[in-house]
């Protein structure tokens, strides 16, 4: 039932990110909400199928964005063993490890741009960049992807109880 949540969930961050928040104004230009998804995988999973499902996830995100292909399937993968990494050493529910692995994993994404554009047209195109904008994202990251996660985490844990309800109301129906 994990797996059905995450796939709802995947889809619908996908639907929002490229639907409907650009015709936001403040959130035209948001950082890229599947990273709820990614640090949600990776605080809760660490099993091989997970990184075979980010890879999936980032190509799907490789598809339609603009960005260089394979950028979202590197810093996903930055991101989940940042998580896997530093969970291990610090405890990871508290609301000061979500924020920092938030801020750091829009740093990741900011970074892979910064050092794409660097590659592809030099040191002199990269000062020229919109660094506004990489703190706007770092600041609606930090503000928005640690309540996400929590929302997340607890709607994850309602779809599991209902699951669980629904279980136990057909096996009582249908036993017999």
């Amino acid at each position: 039932m994990n797996a059905v949540f995450f796939f709802i969930l995947t889809v619908f961050l996908i639907i929002f990110q490229t639907v409907y928040l650009p015709s936001f104004f403040w959130f035209s230009q948001c950082f890229d909400l599947m990273i709820i998804n990614i640090i949600l995988l990776s605080l809760f999973y660490t099993h091989y199928a997970v990184i075979l499902i980010i890879i999936l996830v980032g190509c799907i995100m490789d598809s339609i964005s603009g960005v260089a292909f394979f950028h979202h399937i590197i810093s996903y993968l930055w991101i989940y063993l940042m998580v896997q990494l530093f969970k291990q050493f610090v405890f990871q529910r508290s609301y000061t490890f979500v924020l920092i692995v938030s801020l750091v994993s829009v740093l990741i994404q900011q970074g892979l741009i910064v050092f794409s554009v660097f590659i592809e047209q030099g040191r002199q195109v990269v000062w020229q960049m919109d660094f506004t904008l990489m703190i706007r994202q770092l600041f609606w990251g930090g503000l928005v992807i640690p309540p996400g996660v929590w929302m997340m985490n607890a709607l994850r844990r309602y779809w599991v109880y209902l699951a669980k309800m629904m279980k136990k109301r057909f096996a009582h129906r249908y036993r017999g």
